[in-house]
């Protein structure tokens, strides 16, 4: 996986980058609707972890326009359904960290996670040796999900 290796770091907001240029395999745009998107986390905690995000550069969700937010939701929950299809999962952890404080790591761009989650999913190896193994690439995941959301009926 190139991206454990590849420590250069792009300058300016990589939601803002991925909402101006199409979907694809080098921004990880899963869906990109008419508010907000659906991109791959790049550093995954598990095989099909998205984010979704308004289109606008905004830093919290009172900044939100009704439509975005509703949008923003509607993703959440295709993005669950592509998931569902996709991996199977057992349960999904949803949220959003507003601000440095809570721990976004992005603190400028809100964005929700939606990570899938397995009954006993949690093992030595992220707890013992702060290593995460992802079985499938990044690549392979995108096209995967993003086939998932062409076929949803909207």
């Amino acid at each position: 996986m190139a991206y454990v290796t590849n420590a250069e770091k792009k300058s300016g907001c990589f939601l803002c980058a991925a909402v101006d240029a199409d979907p694809c395999d080098d921004n990880l745009v899963v869906f990109k609707g008419r508010g907000a998107i659906v991109i791959l986390n790049r550093y995954p905690y598990v095989s099909g972890h998205v984010m979704v995000a308004p289109c606008r550069h905004l830093s919290s969700p009172l900044d939100l326009n009704p439509d975005e937010g509703l949008e923003m939701m509607d993703l959440v929950r295709r993005s669950m359904i592509a998931i569902q299809k996709v991996y199977g999962p057992q349960g999904f952890n949803i949220g959003m960290n507003v601000g440095q404080a809570a721990g976004a790591g992005l603190k400028d761009h809100i964005h929700m996670h939606v990570v899938p989650r397995w009954n006993g999913d949690t093992n030595f190896v992220p707890v013992i040796g702060d290593v995460k193994i992802i079985p499938e690439a990044l690549e392979v995941t995108r096209v995967r999900l993003s086939r998932a959301f062409q076929e949803q009926e909207v």
